[in-house]
C-alpha cells in the first residue's frame, strides 16, 4: 500500500508520516520487547522471525507465545489470538466506506498494515470519507504514510529483538518496558468512560483468574470486558429496552 508512488507524491502522505512519527519510538520499543519475548519464551530464531513477518500483531503474538511455550492446545491459542484481535473487525467496519472503491489486493494490504495507532490517527484526522476523488486520494495517502512508519518501526525493532534476544540481558527489564509501551497505547485508546470501564474490568478479571492454566486468564479478561460493555450499552438511557426493564 505505502509503496505506491502516487501516495508518496502527495503532501498528505508526509503529514501521516509526521503524525505517526510522534509515537514511532514507543512502537519500536514495543516491537523490540516482543521480538525478545518470543525467543526468551522458547521459540527458535527462525520461528520468531516467521511469526514476526507473517503475523504482524504484537498483542496477538504476546498472547500466543506464553500459551505456545506452556503447550496449550491449538484451539486455545487461536481463540486467544482471535479475541485479542477482535478490535480490528471494528476498525475495518469503520474504514469500509473509505476503502471499498479500491481493488481487493489494496484493501487486503491496507488491512494488513493498519495498526491501532494508525487507525486512531486516521479516524481523528478524517472523521468522514472523502466526497471527491481528490479528497479520497488524500485520505489514502495519509493512511499510507501513517502505516508506513508504524510498519517499519515495528518490523525493524522486532527483527532486531529476535536476532539479539540471546545477547540482551534479562536485567535490562525489557518486559517492563514493553508493559509501559502497551500502557501508552491503552491510554491513547481510553477515550470514553465505557472504554475505561472495560479496561479496568479486563485488568481485574485477568488478575483474579491468574491461577488458571494455559494463560486462560487472558480469555477470561476479554470475555469479561466484552460482557460488561454489552450490559452497559443496553443500560444506556437512550436504549428503549432499558426503560422497559426498569418498569
Amino acid at each position: 500500500m505505502f509503496f505506491l508512488p502516487e501516495h508518496r507524491r502527495r503532501a498528505e502522505f508526509w503529514e501521516g508520516v509526521r503524525d505517526q512519527g510522534t509515537v514511532g519510538l514507543g512502537i519500536a520499543a514495543w516491537g523490540l520487547m516482543t521480538g525478545v519475548a518470543m525467543v526468551k519464551s522458547g521459540l527458535s530464531v527462525a520461528e520468531a522471525l516467521l511469526m514476526t513477518l507473517i503475523v504482524y500483531a504484537g498483542s496477538a503474538q504476546l498472547a500466543a507465545v506464553p500459551m505456545i511455550s506452556a503447550g496449550a492446545p491449538m484451539w486455545v491459542i487461536l481463540a486467544a489470538a482471535f479475541c485479542v484481535n477482535l478490535r480490528f473487525v471494528v476498525f475495518s467496519a469503520h474504514l469500509r466506506p473509505y476503502l471499498m472503491h479500491l481493488p481487493r489486493w489494496q484493501r487486503l494490504a491496507t488491512g494488513y498494515v493498519t495498526g491501532d495507532l494508525s487507525y486512531v490517527f486516521f479516524a481523528r484526522r478524517y472523521p468522514h470519507p472523502g466526497s471527491t476523488a481528490a479528497e479520497t486520494a488524500g485520505q489514502q495517502a495519509y493512511l499510507a504514510g501513517n502505516c508506513a512508519v508504524n510498519y517499519l518501526a515495528w518490523m525493524a525493532a522486532s527483527l532486531v529483538g529476535v536476532l539479539l534476544a540471546n545477547a540482551i540481558p534479562t536485567a535490562w527489564g525489557l518486559g517492563f518496558a514493553g508493559i509501559l509501551a502497551l500502557l501508552g497505547v491503552l491510554s491513547s485508546l481510553a477515550s470514553s468512560r465505557l472504554r475505561i470501564v472495560s479496561a479496568g474490568v479486563a485488568g481485574a478479571a485477568a488478575v483474579a483468574a491468574w491461577a488458571l492454566p494455559l494463560r486462560l486468564n487472558i480469555l477470561v479478561a476479554i470475555a469479561s470486558a466484552v460482557a460488561i460493555c454489552l450490559v452497559l450499552e443496553k443500560m444506556r438511557p437512550g436504549d428503549p429496552s432499558a426503560g422497559a426493564r426498569h418498569v
